[in-house]
């Protein structure tokens, strides 16, 4: 029988949303928080520039109440859930200062790869001495296996990589109106069902939690987008879900379950390589979203289906833990 708590968690992080979005929104507009569009993005979304970003704020807020309010109320609140919320509001803060600069400080590209990159690899290292701390294994499961591999050290290593990793990929992800906000919500939804399955109700209402606040979200952002999440809210989702990949030992199967994010970012890598390898594109643009686009694509029909597909991922994902 499903616990309540599940429940109340996601619906707890929906109201939350809901009813801060439309506080937020017009603030937001207010400070002149818009989004600048890039100039070698699709031609289409020059009419999307000046819609009010860093919505993730909206994001964080509902998640963060909602998981620490509802841990507390059914007396589950654990260390690792303030782990889950310490890498997702540093993630979080990280991408607002991305944020803060490309829209206050007018510097298109906010702050630089290696800025951003130390930040993320300094919040990680903290996260793997806290995450040793509570006992969590350095053995990764092989998924489907029950085979499981000691990396000892270089668990550190890997954590650095997902977190970082993960992160980026979310992030590469948001280009179109709802597009996360969907598939991260398909994504930590699976996680919480896994979550369940091992009996970590901690985190279990975490990752519901994180799923009420981005469907909550998702009633401004779906097309057309009255705000969008911005490098807050997709750097925070991304360091969230690796952090509940690494809490729960599902490690690896990250990349089936975040399946999207990694097809994203692979779209990314072989655009690329292929560019400085040959002068060719593979892609018509990149990440993979923006090919479809542009081969004549609808904006909600890349979107819906982005979606399916990641449904198609979590599910796979759920299947090889819990049936196989």
């Amino acid at each position: 029988m499903l616990e309540p708590s599940i429940l109340v968690a996601m619906i707890t992080a929906f109201i939350i949303a809901v009813i801060l979005s439309p506080i937020f929104i017009p603030y937001l507009r207010k400070l002149k928080f818009g989004q600048s569009i890039r100039d070698e993005g699709p031609k289409s979304h020059k009419k999307k520039s000046g819609t009010p970003t860093m919505g993730g704020i909206i994001i964080l807020i509902a998640l963060s109440l909602s998981a620490i309010f509802i841990s507390m109320y059914f007396d589950v609140l654990s260390t690792r859930t303030f782990i889950l919320l310490f890498v997702t509001v540093c993630f979080g803060i990280i991408g607002f200062l991305d944020d803060y600069i490309k829209v206050v400080k007018k510097r298109n590209l906010g702050l630089t790869s290696k800025q951003k990159f130390i930040c993320q690899v300094i919040v990680s290292i903290i996260v793997f001495f806290a995450i040793k701390s509570t006992g969590v294994s350095t053995s990764v499961e092989i998924p489907g296996t029950g085979y499981e591999i000691d990396l000892g050290f270089i668990y550190a290593l890997l954590i650095i990589f997902m977190l970082v990793g993960t992160s980026n990929a979310v992030n590469l992800t948001d280009g179109l109106d709802g597009l996360v906000s969907g598939t991260a919500a398909i994504a930590f939804g699976a996680y919480a069902v896994l979550a369940y399955n091992q009996q970590q109700l901690d985190v279990a209402i975490f990752s519901i939690a994180v799923v009420g606040a981005v469907l909550g979200f998702l009633v401004f952002n779906a097309h057309p987008a009255k705000v969008f999440m911005g490098d807050t809210g997709s750097l925070a989702l991304g360091g969230a879900l690796a952090a509940i990949a690494i809490v729960t030992n599902l490690e690896i199967l990250l990349v089936i379950i975040g399946g999207v994010f990694v097809i994203e970012t692979l779209s990314v890598m072989i655009q690329v390589a292929s560019f400085k390898a040959t002068g060719k594109r593979v892609f018509k643009m990149s990440p993979l979203h923006h090919h479809y686009e542009l081969s004549g694509w609808s904006e909600w029909r890349v979107v819906v289906t982005f979606w399916f597909v990641g449904l198609l991922f979590a599910l796979l994902g759920i299947y090889i833990e819990v049936w196989m």
